[in-house]
């Protein structure tokens, strides 16, 4: 069985990072979506709110591919992630190429500690590109339509939480 394991922080889950889990669905029998707890960001939304989230976004399995999928909170090094996990590649989203930078390193430092597990990148579909969850934060904080970039649920859950 082919696991891979897609991680993020997903404070919110954006139609971004929908659009890698869909292809990524192409590539593994299993995908876990790492969800990483990673306080020093200070989430608007809960580990358990943004678990929630796409655990109601993407259910049990992949309509199109049946590839499982599992939603997986995490605190630890993401190789370490990978290995509880027993994937067999990480899944990276890449939107430009500043994003490509920060993940080679992420890579190399992986790789140093098991290169067992192989990194993929994605590139995020073209209409998709500009979507990251903190811009739409701040959309949303500043009275603007994120619904554009996130899924209905998702867009009800930013107006709840920030009281609209």
């Amino acid at each position: 069985m082919r696991i891979g394991l897609y991680p993020g922080t997903f404070d919110p889950v954006t139609l971004g990072h929908a659009d890698i889990i869909r292809r990524a669905c192409r590539l593994v029998d299993r995908l876990v979506i790492g969800v990483a707890i990673n306080r020093d960001k200070g989430p608007l939304f809960t580990l358990e709110e943004r678990v929630a989230m796409i655990e109601e976004a993407f259910g049990t399995e992949h309509a199109e591919t049946g590839t499982e999928i599992v939603v997986h909170p995490f605190d630890n090094l993401l190789i370490d992630c990978a290995n509880d996990v027993k994937a067999s590649l990480i899944i990276r989203g890449l939107r430009a190429v500043s994003d490509f930078e920060y993940e080679y390193q992420m890579v190399g430092m992986n790789r140093v500690m098991d290169d067992s597990v192989e990194t993929v990148f994605l590139m995020a579909e073209a209409r998709h590109q500009a979507i990251a969850s903190k811009l739409v934060k701040e959309i949303a904080r500043l009275g603007g339509d994120a619904s554009h970039f996130v899924s209905p649920v998702v867009g009800a859950a930013l107006n709840a939480k920030l009281q609209r």
